[in-house]
């Protein structure tokens, strides 16, 4: 009689999923939190549309996608926060020599660059911003990092005070670690840290740079997190 672990073939089958240059190009590129078209994913992970095709109908069969038409485009975006967790955490894990190359050209560098510095992670902030509002925020007592990423009263306070109440829901957590693997070091995610980039984005503290998941700050942006949190404003550039 087998004693094989029954999620065993299903881990395999998604492992299989995740195990493909292309599909991991492309699940990569969706945790900016936005729904592609078909045709921008072919473009970004330079494959032929009918290649790429062949690919996001498997993500979308294993779950890893969801998708919608509208028109003749094929709309397709990460099927939520789970799914998004599960590309980050695996791509933080990624060794940065076996992820590093030479950058192709100076586009390459600076968008590179500009990655670093700030970027959405699905519906958060990482990089050194996502870091420095992090570290910001356990500084001034709202966050606590010591026994895994929890909202303190103060914290929930705070987050009420400046616009993004939460509320507790069963189905996510109110702050999660996210390992940032630029940084090598946790960013806040969860409700607080989407509420955050949520509310960032719509108030122009921060705006997408060349339309991927680099962010960078504003001058509003610069005078409201140090308002907030006392962030000095070259410290978020």
């Amino acid at each position: 009689m087998s004693t094989e672990d029954p999620r065993a073939a299903g881990l395999a089958a998604l492992a299989g999923l995740i195990a493909d240059r292309t599909r991991a190009a492309c699940l990569l590129a969706l945790l900016d939190g936005r729904a592609w078209t078909a045709g921008e994913l072919a473009r970004h992970a330079g494959v032929a549309p009918s290649t790429l095709s062949e690919h996001l109908d498997r993500l979308v069969a294993g779950g890893l996608l969801v998708q919608e038409r509208q028109g003749r485009h094929r709309y397709v975006r990460l099927a939520g926060a789970r799914t998004a967790q599960l590309v980050e955490d695996l791509a933080a894990r990624v060794s940065p020599d076996r992820a590093r190359r030479p950058p192709q050209g100076l586009r390459e560098a600076s968008a590179g660059a500009a990655m670093a510095r700030g970027r959405t992670c699905y519906d958060h902030l990482a990089g050194r911003l996502g870091i420095t509002v992090t570290d910001a925020l356990t500084e001034r007592g709202l966050l606590r990092q010591d026994t895994g990423f929890a909202l303190t009263d103060a914290g929930l306070e705070w987050f009420g005070a400046a616009g993004m109440p939460l509320a507790p829901s069963g189905r996510r957590p109110l702050a999660r670690a996210c390992l940032d693997w630029t940084e090598r070091r946790p960013h806040l995610a969860g409700a607080a840290g989407a509420a955050l980039c949520r509310r960032a984005l719509e108030a122009g503290w921060c705006v997408r740079v060349g339309g991927g998941r680099a962010v960078r700050i504003t001058p509003v942006g610069e005078q409201a997190m140090a308002d907030l949190l006392g962030i000095p404003p070259g410290a978020l550039r």
